[in-house]
């Protein structure tokens, strides 16, 4: 009956399982579902919903109860993952959400979740200049160290794995981690040539915003998708731009806000 109040409240408990495992708790965020499980969830709310839907709406789309604990732990997985908050019995996307519903952006939209979930963001940092462990109880035992609780370590592994595979970090064999070379839903540009370009100044309204030069594939495939000086470009497409640049600062910059976010809105100005 908790449970049962609690989902039309829209508040959705961290799922647990078993006597023992409810008495050691992680002290690291990760989910239990893997990253498809997630988008599954924001593909769900935006084919009934748009952008916000009601939780016994999504539960039927889903073809599941309200009250389920495969219900509750599908959405407890996609918040994990930055793709939607619930209350008062609604469930909303959030932009990360929106875009990974997006065909041209789902690409850029999987990595930048898979590395919002402290768990794996902290390993990937850890491991991205080398290779994963390769016995399965090696790397439980790096997930034990970074907080995972002791009898929730295999189900951590294999969410991970399972997840790291779905966002395109093991393109290149599940022993190492590789951030894959994609800017908003397109491959990176290629390497230019390392010799000076006596027409750099035009590079800009050449390639539409740049190769990135060097810098981070997300910041390349962000100066690529800028559009050439005079071209249209909507107050919407500007709006969703900063938004994964926001997203993108979040991932490859240390913040030192001390717990402040960067927020984009767009103010409708009436005429004068």
């Amino acid at each position: 009956m908790e449970a049962e109040t609690a989902v039309k409240n829209g508040e959705i408990p961290e799922p647990q399982e078993g006597g023992d495992e409810r008495r050691e708790r992680s002290t690291i965020l990760f989910p239990y579902g893997d990253l498809d499980s997630g988008i599954k969830v924001a593909k769900a709310v935006h084919r009934v919903g748009g952008t916000n839907c009601q939780m016994e709406t999504l539960a039927a789309e889903l073809k599941l109860k309200a009250t389920a604990g495969g219900f509750r732990l599908m959405i407890y997985t996609a918040k994990i993952f930055g793709l939607v908050t619930y209350g008062q019995g609604t469930i909303q996307l959030t932009t990360l959400g929106q875009q990974i519903t997006d065909q041209k952006q789902e690409k850029l939209a999987r990595v930048t979740a898979f590395l919002l979930v402290p768990l794996y963001k902290q390993i990937y940092e850890k491991f991205k200049a080398g290779t994963l462990p390769q016995q399965a109880t090696a790397l439980e035992s790096e997930m034990l160290n970074l907080g995972v609780a002791k009898k929730q370590t295999d189900k951590a592994r294999q969410s991970f794995q399972r997840s790291a595979q779905q966002a395109g970090f093991f393109a290149y064999g599940q022993d190492r981690l590789v951030m894959p070379a994609t800017g908003p839903g397109e491959p990176a540009p290629p390497p230019k040539d390392p010799e000076p370009d006596p027409n750099a100044g035009r590079q800009h309204r050449e390639d539409g915003g740049g190769s990135g030069g060097g810098r981070h594939p997300f910041i390349a495939g962000l100066l690529k998708e800028l559009p050439a000086e005079g071209a249209e470009w909507t107050t919407d497409e500007r709006r969703k731009w900063l938004q994964a640049a926001a997203m993108i600062f979040d991932i490859i910059y240390k913040n030192g806000g001390s717990g402040t976010s960067l927020k984009i809105e767009v103010e409708k100005t009436s005429a004068k």
